[in-house]
């Protein structure tokens, strides 16, 4: 990837304004050629990319701090991604407290890991961006989760084989989500109401996502069941949450009226 053309493409990406949800720099510890290090770099991006289209952004700590600065001083709405520290959530909080346009969302597993679990992963499967975090930050996403308007998978499909050659971060999350925060609705954790909100209104509204007519899922609630070792539609046949006991099972999927996908249980009930 060439560098160079991430760092100076800030009057080339309008033109794609139009065709995407929104525009995402990636400003704290990343992979490959990501990373902005300059801060003249992220203003000609505020400067040039259109405010009717939102920034999405990997900032964490003195970073996160310097992006609300320019939020406020450019007056334009700003989104973090993967929150994962309780410094950084109450940084969000007092931002909006005081009318900052942000918004931000935490990943499950920030939610349901922290750095005391990563003895029972092998070594190519423990490097994710943001790392975990301490049992100290974990608790306190859930105890401001009021104040993070998005859980997001922050879905990585990189098989084990690519992370042992490339030291490639990130883990998978597209088909765990769900039943990981169905569980925590057993749990009485969080309100089924909550779950919608922050995997499906919030998401719409933050990004202008059109409305998907006649499209839904059927997911059944009471099914308990183990997590296995591979998920069956991921490409990279692994999971962090392999062993988890959930609830939680997508029966069907429906996209615009057809039906995408019918599910027979398959795994092993508890």
């Amino acid at each position: 990837m060439n560098k160079n053309l991430i760092l100076d493409n800030s009057t080339l990406i309008p033109q794609l304004a139009d065709r995407s949800c929104g525009l995402k720099m990636y400003l704290n510890e990343t992979f490959n050629a990501l990373k902005m290090d300059k801060m003249d770099q992220w203003i000609k991006h505020f400067q040039n990319w259109p405010k009717s289209h939102i920034i999405c952004f990997h900032a964490e700590e003195h970073t996160l701090a310097a992006v609300l600065f320019l939020a406020e001083l450019y007056d334009r709405k700003v989104h973090i991604c993967h929150v994962s520290t309780k410094e950084d959530v109450l940084l969000i909080k007092a931002a909006k407290e005081k009318g900052i346009q942000v918004t931000c969302e935490v990943a499950p597993h920030h939610l349901f890991f922290s750095q005391s679990d990563l003895s029972q992963f092998d070594q190519s499967m423990k490097e994710v961006r943001p790392k975990l975090k301490t049992e100290e930050d974990r608790t306190a996403l859930w105890e401001y989760l009021d104040w993070i308007d998005v859980i997001a998978s922050d879905h990585a499909p990189h098989t084990i084989e690519e992370k042992q050659k490339n030291a490639v971060p990130g883990f998978p999350g597209l088909e765990t989500s769900l039943p990981l925060l169905i569980t925590a609705y057993k749990q009485g954790k969080i309100s089924m109401e909550t779950i919608i909100q922050k995997c499906y209104t919030n998401p719409k509204k933050i990004f202008n996502l059109p409305e998907q007519l006649n499209t839904y899922i059927e997911v059944d609630l009471d099914t308990e069941w183990t997590i296995p070792n591979e998920m069956p539609f991921s490409k990279c046949k692994w999971t962090p949450f392999a062993g988890l006991k959930v609830f939680g099972l997508v029966r069907r999927v429906i996209l615009r009226g057809n039906i995408l996908l019918f599910v027979v249980f398959q795994f092993c009930k508890i």
